[in-house]
């Protein structure tokens, strides 16, 4: 039998896989040692009969991944190998973590990272979708919605994007009208851990300190003042104290508010351990002392919460496994596009001094 008959019962064979549903689109196939022993062929005539199915459009090979049938998703878009990660912030905080782990997972298996910061402003991050717009070497995006908490004029940008069929997963924050996935802590959660915890150490007074402008703050009030009206706690505008982006760099400017809204509480729930740090020198220019007068408690359990004057009670954020774990489901995603990229990381409380028993 010669060559060409060969490598053409394979691609007869996957051919009529395909024509009988055996094998649907966006479906892995068989790996290339498969093959060889299916058929009993060499590696080299079973990549002939893969080159074979490619040119014709019938399969599509990913480095690193495997062959799929071709489902028409990334049509033009063999050979990209480049994926875009835009974030709020790329070299603060929680996000160094986040990043490096996106970066180790996606070099391990070939791709290239493109990075881009949008310093939660949106007319940077209309700047960085444009861009992306136009290119045309991006396999897929992961991206942090930039003031996720407000209107956002930029999501025709973001919807143009998937009209190319560009795989989109949102990390931390996301924008629910646009109905893509995401890899997020579950907020909602965390925020029912920290009250519960401040619940159990025998508060019944408990404020919050939170940010109206991303999507988190939304969804940690809500976990806040559920909590709180199930365990029986008094909890309303009064004991609240919103504030942006803006605010959190400069929580001086509501130091009245602070003082007045907080009075009466024994606790504070505080949106991320940076609110809480500069909540705690704030509270001592005016000689309240955490714990003893006010108890705190934080998300993130980042540097900072070890680093504080008093060492902060806080809701552990999985930052680098969360970025490993945005990775993993995006190339899942460029694999399949039926795959489910959603997940939201459950959580504990990391117990420091920041919390009184009373």
């Amino acid at each position: 039998m010669g060559e060409n008959a060969k490598y053409q019962k394979i691609v007869d064979w996957v051919r009529r896989q395909v024509e009988e549903g055996t094998y649907k689109p966006g479906e892995k196939l068989k790996s290339e040692n498969e093959l060889c022993r299916m058929f009993g062929l060499s590696r080299q005539t079973v990549r002939h009969a893969l080159g074979i199915l490619e040119e014709e459009g019938m399969v599509v090979r990913r480095r690193g991944s495997g062959t799929y049938i071709d489902d028409g998703r990334f049509a033009g878009a063999a050979g990209r190998t480049r994926i875009a990660v835009v974030t709020t912030y790329v070299d603060s905080y929680i996000f160094p973590r986040t990043i490096r782990g996106i970066e180790n997972y996606l070099f391990e298996r070939g791709y290239s990272v493109q990075i881009a910061f949008t310093s939660n402003l949106l007319e940077r991050e209309r700047v960085i979708l444009e861009d992306l717009a136009e290119r045309d070497d991006v396999a897929g995006i992961i991206i942090e919605a930039t003031k996720s908490g407000l209107p956002n004029p930029n999501l025709p940008l973001i919807k143009r994007l998937c009209e190319r069929n560009i795989p989109i997963l949102f990390i931390n924050s996301f924008y629910p009208q646009l109905k893509l996935p995401h890899v997020t802590l579950n907020d909602r959660l965390a925020a029912e851990l920290a009250v519960k915890y401040l619940a159990d150490a025998g508060h019944r007074r408990i404020g919050a300190l939170m940010k109206f402008d991303d999507g988190q703050g939304h969804l940690r009030y809500a976990g806040y003042l559920d909590t709180c009206r199930r365990l029986g706690i008094p909890a309303g505008d009064e004991r609240m104290v919103w504030l942006d982006t803006e605010g959190e760099a400069h929580l001086n400017d509501y130091r009245d508010r602070i003082l007045r809204n907080f009075k009466d509480c024994t606790a504070v729930f505080c949106y991320n351990d940076k609110l809480a740090i500069r909540l705690e020198a704030l509270l001592k220019e005016e000689g309240i002392e955490v714990p003893e007068d006010l108890s705190l408690i934080s998300i993130d359990d980042s540097e900072l919460a070890q680093l504080a004057d008093t060492r902060l009670t806080s809701v552990r954020h999985p930052t680098d496994r969360l970025g490993e774990k945005a990775a993993e489901n995006l190339l899942l995603m460029i694999e399949n596009k039926n795959f489910d990229g959603n997940y939201e990381f459950v959580t504990e409380i990391v117990e420091r001094d920041s919390v009184k028993k009373i």
